[in-house]
């Protein structure tokens, strides 16, 4: 994997994103929540993601987006050094919890700890997966 975000990483079905919130898993780093779901993409990519903001705690949308660019950018930065190695396909979304505003620095250590905390949760079943596979 590469340090890209590009069009076809980018988390764009809603009926994906409806099953997401519905059927997902989620695990939560405070001030972030990555909500997950298992799942084939037909364009063969592994990892699709996309980044949320509530607007009910920030009412102006220059900070939104203002976070919602840190975010994509600590995610970017993250993917490949957490994701490089992964059997399965995911689609991903990444929620912004806190009202408070934040640095690119405390989101980055945030993200790491959020993927390490996903991958501890199902790096489990990834293994088991192989392993069974390998005894047949």
């Amino acid at each position: 994997m590469t340090f890209t975000y590009s069009r076809k990483d980018k988390l764009k079905s809603k009926k994906l994103i409806e099953q997401l919130f519905t059927e997902g898993k989620a695990v939560t780093a405070y001030p972030l929540r990555l909500v997950y779901l298992k799942t084939d993409f037909e364009d063969g990519s592994q990892l699709k993601t996309s980044v949320s903001v509530s607007k009910r705690l920030h009412k102006t949308a220059v900070a939104r987006n203002r976070i919602k660019r840190l975010l994509r950018e600590a995610y970017r930065l993250n993917k490949p050094l957490y994701f490089n190695n992964s059997c399965g396909s995911y689609a991903f979304m990444i929620l912004y919890l806190s009202k408070d505003g934040t640095t690119f620095d405390k989101l980055n250590t945030n993200t790491k700890l959020l993927f390490k905390k996903f991958l501890a949760q199902n790096e489990p079943l990834i293994k088991n997966s192989d392993s069974n596979n390998s005894d047949k």
